[in-house]
């Protein structure tokens, strides 16, 4: 079996008490945003075009790095193992951008109380993700 290897970036928006997530019900999953860092763009800079592009919130500002860590998984006959990078993110307002038609097709915004959010997500890596990032939260509060 093949492996590819790749890098994604991604974003925990907190605002007013609540998680940004992601609905993906064309495939049943709910999660983070995050995408493919492009050749020349940091991992701080694909995780703020990938939130605005699949959320359509376009006034995003960095409160902190949360690290990054490695998942390996079986995408059809291929091993795919991904570093993802992943960031504490708040709206400087709720400005928003139009998303293509591709990413408003796919995935649906929800905000999610904070209490509620870490058990919305489908996968254990973001759930992860999104309790240090309930931690840094509290901690720059």
């Amino acid at each position: 079996m093949k492996t590819i290897y790749y890098e994604s970036a991604g974003s925990v928006v907190i605002h007013n008490g609540h998680m940004l997530l992601l609905d993906r019900p064309g495939r049943g999953e709910v999660r983070l945003p995050k995408g493919h860092i492009d050749p020349g763009e940091s991992p701080a800079m694909c995780a703020l075009r990938e939130t605005t592009e699949e959320s359509g919130y376009a006034d995003l500002e960095i409160v902190t790095d949360l690290g990054m860590n490695d998942v390996e998984f079986t995408n059809g006959n291929k091993n795919v193992v991904r570093t993802e990078h992943y960031f504490l993110v708040r709206l400087r307002s709720e400005r928003m951008t139009r998303r293509t038609e591709n990413d408003a097709a796919q995935f649906t915004v929800l905000w999610v109380a904070l209490d509620e959010a870490v058990a919305r997500l489908t996968f254990e890596a973001e759930q992860a993700v999104a309790v240090a990032a309930l931690a840094a939260h509290a901690k720059s509060a």
